[in-house]
This record gives structure tokens, C-alpha cells and sequence, in this order.
């Protein structure tokens, strides 16, 4: 079952937290791949100095500005892109930040996509998730919960526990930089890195 525009027009952290065990699925000529959210980022707009809409809308944060559950893909580094969902409450440009799934469907595209076999490797990053799933900037803006586009999401399995833990890489953000928004299921091999904080090797 499809996770409706209901899911995602709620409080952020409440989606964030949530979003940990369910299901996305991207579809392209090559093939449908599939996976568990195991980690999750949550960035709340005009309250969070962290988030790119903290000082307002531009061109490239328009997604976030219209209706919940649409994709905001960009660009870190010129080179990997990074997907987020909008959400919140009306009015409030926040979004989930995707940080890492378990490969549950489509291996071998995602292996050539990546050139690694190593499935602990696929997607245990935002980056190397949106590689191994085929997203990139001309996602930005789509509306996932429509049911016409290349990305949607559906139910899986809640986890038995999820950790929150400080969010990675904000060290510009003196406001909020130690919130605990960055979310896991905990003890999964999956996620980006440890819940000690402690990067994992590629």
C-alpha cells in the first residue's frame, strides 16, 4: 500500500522518526529498484539553521514550498545528490533527509550502478543511495505521492527500536546543530554510520 499525502503532512519529527522502516521504490528503464528507510535527517525550515530554507525560498528549494510529499534532490559536493521529502505542518518548508535503506529489491542494478557488491555499501549514505536508486536533480520537485512518477513510497515494517542521535555534518549551525533529528533503526548495518557517530568505511 502507497503512503499517502496524510503521512507526510504532520509534524516533522514525527515523520522523520517514522519514515524508519518503510519501503521506497524508484522505477527507470533499467529496472525497478527497492529499499527499507534505516536512517533519516529531519530539517525544519524557518526554525532549523541547518535547513536551506532557514532564510526564506529560492529557485532550488521551490519543492518545499507546495504541497507534502514531493522530492527535493540536490547536489553536495558537485557531484552526489541527496534526497529529501517534503513535510510538516502548512506553511512550514521542512523536509526528511533519506540517509541510508537496506537493498531489498533490484541488487543487481544497484551493484552496477555502484560497482560494488557489497551490500552493506549500496546505500549507506544519502549519495550512494540516490546513486544505487537512480535519483538525480530532475526528481527535484515529484510529487511522490501522486502515483505518476518514477519514486513512491509504501508501509513496511516498523523497526523494534529507532535511535536519535545528533544530525552529521551541520557544524555551521550553532542553533541547532545538537538537536537529536537524525534518526536509525538501531543496531542496523545499513546505516551511514554507527550510532557512535563513527564513520564506516566505503
Amino acid at each position: 500500500m502507497r503512503i499517502e499525502r496524510s503521512f507526510f503532512e504532520r509534524d516533522t519529527l514525527t515523520v522523520a522518526r517514522e519514515l524508519i522502516g518503510q519501503v521506497i521504490t524508484a522505477e527507470s528503464p533499467e529496472g525497478t529498484v527497492k529499499g527499507v528507510i534505516v536512517e533519516t535527517e529531519a530539517y525544519l525550515g524557518t526554525r532549523d539553521d541547518a535547513a536551506h530554507t532557514y532564510k526564506g525560498r529560492t529557485e532550488r528549494t521551490a519543492p518545499l514550498f507546495g504541497p507534502k510529499g514531493c522530492a527535493y534532490v540536490y547536489l553536495i559536493y558537485g557531484m552526489y545528490c541527496c534526497l529529501n521529502i517534503s513535510a510538516g505542518l502548512k506553511d512550514e518548508p521542512d523536509c526528511v533527509l533519506i540517509r541510508a535503506l537496506r537493498p531489498v529489491g533490484g541488487l543487481d542494478i544497484m551493484t552496477g550502478r555502484r560497482r560494488t557488491d557489497r551490500e552493506t555499501a549500496l546505500c549507506s549514505g544519502p549519495g550512494k543511495l540516490c546513486m544505487a536508486m537512480g535519483i538525480g536533480r530532475e526528481n527535484s520537485g515529484e510529487d511522490l505521492c501522486s502515483g505518476t512518477g518514477m519514486i513512491y513510497l509504501e508501509y513496511g515494517e516498523p523497526p523494534e527500536k529507532v535511535a536519535a542521535t545528533p544530525r552529521i555534518g551541520i557544524d555551521y549551525a550553532e542553533k541547532c546543530r545538537g538537536e537529536l533529528w537524525r534518526f536509525m533503526e538501531k543496531g542496523s548495518p545499513w546505516v551511514s554510520r554507527g550510532a557512535d557517530g563513527r564513520a564506516k568505511k566505503n
